[in-house]
């Protein structure tokens, strides 16, 4: 990334985490430009070299917010990617607290934003942080199982819509119900308890 990118990338930046901040003070249709941009420490004619309109900005925020979750990760993928290749077969689980829980946190931690971009019909962007998951863990539990190469595609994806469905359903509560209970209905659907290990995953 050259010099010129670098700032661009830099003043989109503060943009978002301008908007984040208003967000934390008023509804979204009361927020201004021009507020946005005494945050952010721009003049408006930087904001409209970058976006369009304020809901513009909304939907680069929830693609920033959700890349600022997956930094939280790489840590404990280095750990589960270990056991991903050491445990035994019958001992592998599908969905884990340890890496659902980090993403509940943040999405409670910036529900407004959330909840804002749901009720403008923004897509959150979760199958964007929901994808990384997959190919850093999902993915290689599947491989340990044999799954043929055509058939992982789809079963992803079912599983990214679930997900998504019940986070998108959980932040319609404004994120009331607790994060423990939203793990437990995810590991309850996704690895019912009525099957056995060796027939979760076909």
């Amino acid at each position: 990334m050259n010099k010129s990118e670098s700032k661009y990338f830099s003043t989109a930046a503060r943009m978002d985490e301008a908007l984040i901040a208003c967000l934390e003070k008023k509804d979204f249709a009361y927020i201004t430009v021009k507020e946005i941009c005494e945050k952010a420490g721009v003049n408006r004619s930087t904001f409209y070299l970058h976006y369009e309109t304020i809901a513009d900005l909304l939907n680069e925020c929830v693609e920033y917010a959700n890349n600022k979750c997956f930094q939280r990760y790489p840590s404990e993928l280095a750990d589960i990617k270990k056991r991903l290749t050491s445990e035994h077969t019958e001992d592998l689980v599908f969905v884990s607290p340890e890496y659902l829980r980090p993403y509940l946190e943040f999405v409670r931690e910036n529900k407004r934003l959330f909840k804002v971009a749901l009720s403008h019909s923004a897509t959150l962007n979760a199958e964007g942080t929901f994808r990384q998951l997959f190919v850093n863990i999902f993915s290689p539990v599947l491989d340990r199982f044999h799954l043929a190469e055509k058939d992982k595609s789809y079963i992803i994806m079912f599983y990214i819509g679930g997900l998504i469905a019940i986070v998108k359903e959980w932040i319609g509560k404004d994120c009331a119900d607790p994060i423990e209970q939203i793990m437990d209905v995810c590991m309850r659907l996704i690895i019912p308890s009525d099957i056995t290990k060796s027939e979760r995953y076909f």
